[in-house]
């Protein structure tokens, strides 16, 4: 059996302007800095392998959160959100050419212009995962997190999602023989506040 905790890079300044990342390699903002050096991986995450998607965000965060670098896969990578990078949702929404819906609408087979579908971002991160051999950490993004949860709750990308995905939070995974299993509640870093 190992155990995954999920987390997700802090802030960019195009999280904060609402941009579409995907695989755009923007790095994190002054603020996400600060606020990431004040905190850390809680016990026993804190003895865990830790890993990253390649990306400058995702790295940074491991590192600022575990005094470490990371191991890097590109199986972590954001799933590549093709010709929506770098724009808006309003802006999708109001452009009838763009076949925008949100990612609740999707399916597993419903992918933006040129880029991925979450299938195809699942079979990438589940070889990933399954090859896992202890207890890992891996700092990644929304994409792959919901892709890894959705896979973990059952839920299909149809309708709500059975999970909310907060920053400075672990979203632990037991990944056993009969199957992936998703913890209740996610586990605070260290220095977070209630």
């Amino acid at each position: 059996m190992s155990r995954l905790a999920l987390l997700r890079h802090g802030h960019t300044a195009w999280n904060r302007a609402g941009r579409i990342q995907g695989r755009t390699d923007i790095p994190l903002d002054d603020e996400a800095r600060a606020q990431l050096s004040a905190l850390s991986l809680p016990p026993p995450w804190d003895r865990a392998a830790v890993w990253s998607s390649p990306l400058h965000r995702a790295v940074e965060t491991a590192r600022l959160v575990s005094g470490q670098p990371p191991l890097t896969d590109a199986a972590l990578t954001e799933m590549h959100w093709g010709d929506w990078e770098g724009r808006t949702r309003p802006d999708l929404h109001d452009d009838p050419h763009s076949d925008y819906r949100p990612i609740e609408a999707w399916g597993w087979h419903h992918a933006p212009p040129g880029g991925e579908s979450p299938a195809e971002v699942r079979a990438r991160v589940l070889a990933w995962a399954q090859a896992l051999t202890g207890d890992a950490v891996a700092v990644c993004h929304i994409g792959v997190m919901r892709v890894l949860l959705a896979h973990a709750h059952g839920w299909d990308f149809d309708g709500p999602a059975p999970f909310a995905v907060k920053r400075n939070r672990l979203y632990v995974i037991d990944i056993t023989a009969s199957g992936w299993h998703p913890t209740a509640e996610p586990v605070r870093l260290t220095g977070v506040t209630p």
